[in-house]
């Protein structure tokens, strides 16, 4: 077991139960695997995302597990419009969720990941994020405002808990950039176009060797992966992600050391703009294209490499 310093109660708390929700789930996504039946239903608040039956009950567990630790938050979660939890009209806290990310591809025990982000509206910043891999050993990544600094972990199966502070230093041609590449049209082309982006990826490093790659990655998922410097880098150009999506990566990276910037070359801010409810709502709706990296110099070159 790690000798890393202990992690605040509440954190410690929302952890477990993210650990727990996903041993509850991890069962019923591979039967739905092994049997094709996903259970898959009409998404009518976002027309182009997969929505199961996976979704929605993860997004009611967390709704009454988290009723149980904090008395009174706002609850803004994907797959519903944010309310009031608790008895207090105003409350400091909003708890914003993506119940399960790559739904389409949890139902074929392929990936499946679950983002949960405790921000304080009084101090306009996130104060706990933790991102959940539901299939793979490494099971949890976290991060936590603690007397005045961020700490970044993450934690596998067996309980390890390990400081992310050591993210990636590499250049653009040594790097393993990754992209969330799936949808052909909408992500794939757009990608497969930066002909100067993939000349320079491609290029030889110092060595004279080519180690560039490209990878395929998910929502905050990819971002934790940059602050274990698992990857080095990792970026969204087309579409743009969701708040839901960027935000607890965002900050678990952030914690790490590693840099999140816009297409402008503009640091992405902590403030997250879930100030009052309109401003949640407002929030809800918007999406951000933005580049992440361990170090900002990579966070540069790949900025100046691609064409918008």
């Amino acid at each position: 077991m790690s000798s890393e310093p202990p992690i605040p109660k509440l954190a410690e708390t929302i952890a477990d139960l993210v650990k727990a929700t996903m041993e509850e789930i991890r069962p019923r996504l591979v039967q739905a695997a092994l049997t094709g039946r996903r259970a898959e239903n009409e998404n009518l608040r976002h027309e182009d995302n997969f929505l199961s039956d996976y979704d929605l009950w993860m997004h009611h567990r967390y709704q009454e597990l988290l009723a149980e630790v904090i008395p009174s938050f706002i609850y803004a979660s994907e797959e519903d419009d944010p309310q009031i939890i608790g008895d207090d009209p105003d409350p400091d806290l909003c708890v914003l969720v993506d119940p399960l990310d790559t739904s389409e591809l949890a139902v074929r025990a392929l990936h499946g990941y679950t983002h949960l982000m405790v921000y304080s509206r009084s101090m306009r910043r996130p104060v706990i994020a933790i991102v959940g891999d539901i299939f793979h050993h490494v099971q949890l990544y976290l991060a936590v405002h603690d007397d005045g600094s961020d700490r970044a972990f993450l934690i596998t199966a067996d309980g390890d808990r390990r400081a992310l502070e050591s993210p990636s230093n590499a250049h653009l041609s040594q790097a393993l950039v990754t992209n969330y590449l799936m949808r052909p049209a909408e992500r794939f082309r757009p990608l497969a176009q930066q002909e100067r982006f993939f000349d320079l990826l491609s290029g030889p490093g110092e060595d004279g060797r080519a180690k560039g790659r490209i990878g395929v990655d998910f929502g905050s998922i990819s971002l934790c992966h940059v602050a274990a410097g698992f990857t080095d880098a990792t970026m969204e150009i087309a579409k743009g992600f969701a708040v839901w999506d960027l935000s607890p990566g965002h900050y678990i990276l952030h914690a790490a050391g590693g840099v999140t910037i816009d297409l402008d070359g503009n640091p992405i801010a902590l403030d997250h703009g879930l100030n009052t409810l309109a401003e949640i709502n407002t929030t809800m709706g918007q999406r951000r294209k933005f580049i992440a990296a361990g170090n900002h110099a990579l966070a540069e070159e790949i900025r100046s490499a691609i064409h918008f």
